[in-house]
């Protein structure tokens, strides 16, 4: 006979059936993630993230006030990627990536080599002052309009927007807004965060280019257009070019007082919309039909993924973990879990690797050593894979529009040859360092 009291139901927490919701709900979650990596039948990620977060609502695994209490936190990263994809979207309207592009190639004097190091650098500034997902954001058109223009293999260069918007995102708080997410909004003060990051940042920032560049040695072989004719960049364009500048300015200023990021980003990049739409007398209509906004359903669900995680106990469980392995051996624990988190982060997403991490060491108490250790991960560890951070997947819908693509299998062989000794370097610095 079927038995229905409480203890044996197969939606009791306490139940040992394989319907016991938690099975359940790992389930829904573990299939989600599978279909934002693999995107079956090319559908976007948002579609199978946001199915997943559905389902658990709809299937009762996960209370619906929670679910919105998961989205809700969100909120700041939902407007800083607004105000960034509105400012990318003027830039690219403007001319401005262009403009930048001509002056890249005639930079490079006809060497792919040298617009490659050229590329990697700029790189490196508007990730480590304008955040990760602005380099895949803003920097990537302007690279494809480069490689366009040099007539040189576009691959090669775009990857370089892919990895190092990952490599340097540990130069500054600001560089990954993981990097709020993981400290729970209260950052190490500027100084003490160059103390212990400057020299995992600048190692994996070197190792990153040199395997790179090793990787697309074949590709950057040979010559390139040179002396181009010079564009002049229009006053709309300008406007988009001073918007991103104040921005960058905003932001390193706004994160010393360690407020959050997000409001002051979206105004920004919606004021310079503004100013150019109402300057040229456009409607707005075809600039927000450029926008992939799917990255933000993509966002919440991922929110709300974690979220069951928390509920159904699992963050409590690694806390207990991590706080064991920390009072036995806290440079050992630093090591494994940075290990972990790096490539965990590729079969979740950074951000909500991020949060768990965050949820982790505040119930663990964990040491500084083991904190930064995992950050590194966190920022780092995604270089391995398409679907490892934010930024990357920002990274290839910006490609998409432009005619590329990667699968992730050829992401994940350049990734494994980049990442990797990036990864053990980074750690290795911090972990040794105190």
């Amino acid at each position: 006979m079927l038995r229905t009291d409480a203890a044996y139901s197969p939606f009791n927490f306490r139940s040992n059936s394989p319907l016991n919701p938690i099975y359940l709900a790992w389930g829904i979650a573990a299939l989600a993630t599978a279909g934002v990596i693999t995107r079956p039948f090319k559908w976007p990620e948002a579609i199978w993230a946001v199915a997943g977060a559905l389902l658990l609502v709809v299937l009762g695994l996960l209370p619906l006030p929670l679910a919105f209490e998961a989205i809700g936190k969100g909120t700041d990263v939902y407007l800083f990627l607004s105000g960034m994809m509105l400012l990318s979207e003027v830039g690219r309207r403007e001319g401005l990536f262009d403009w930048v592009a001509v002056l890249a190639v005639n930079h490079a004097k006809g060497s792919p080599r040298k617009l490659f190091l050229l590329v990697y650098l700029v790189g490196v500034v508007i990730t480590a002052f304008l955040s990760n997902d602005a380099a895949a954001v803003v920097l990537t058109p302007a690279v494809f309009a480069a490689a366009k223009k040099a007539r040189t293999p576009a691959l090669p260069l775009l990857f370089v927007c892919a990895f190092i918007a990952n490599a340097a995102s540990f130069v500054l708080p600001i560089s990954n807004p993981a990097n709020i997410v993981l400290y729970g909004n209260h950052t190490p003060a500027l100084g003490a965060w160059l103390m212990r990051f400057t020299l995992p940042s600048l190692l994996s920032i070197v190792a990153t280019y040199a395997a790179l560049r090793w990787t697309q040695r074949d590709a950057l072989a040979g010559t390139c257009e040179a002396n181009l004719e010079p564009l002049t960049l229009s006053a709309s364009g300008r406007v988009a070019l001073a918007g991103i500048a104040v921005t960058a300015v905003v932001l390193l200023t706004v994160s010393a007082f360690d407020i959050e990021l997000g409001l002051p980003t979206a105004i920004l990049g919606a004021a310079t919309a503004l100013v150019v739409l109402v300057k040229e007398r456009k409607s707005p209509l075809p600039m927000i039909r450029e926008i992939s906004w799917s990255v933000l359903p993509l966002v919440a669900a991922l929110f709300v993924l974690v979220e069951m995680l928390d509920h159904t106990g699992v963050i409590k469980a690694l806390a207990a973990l991590v706080q064991r392995a920390a009072q036995h051996d806290e440079m050992g624990a630093a090591a494994w879990a940075g290990g972990i988190i790096g490539f965990g982060s590729n079969l979740m997403n950074n951000l909500p690797a991020g949060l768990i991490a965050s949820s982790t060491v505040m119930q663990a108490h964990s040491p500084e050593r083991v904190i930064d250790a995992l950050l590194i991960g966190v920022d780092l560890g995604p270089n391995l894979s398409i679907t490892g951070s934010l930024a990357t997947i920002l990274w290839l819908n910006a490609i998409r529009r432009e005619g590329e693509d990667v699968s992730f299998m050829k992401f994940l062989k350049v990734g494994v040859v980049v990442m990797v000794p990036a990864l053990v370097l980074a750690l290795a610095a911090r972990i040794l360092t105190g």
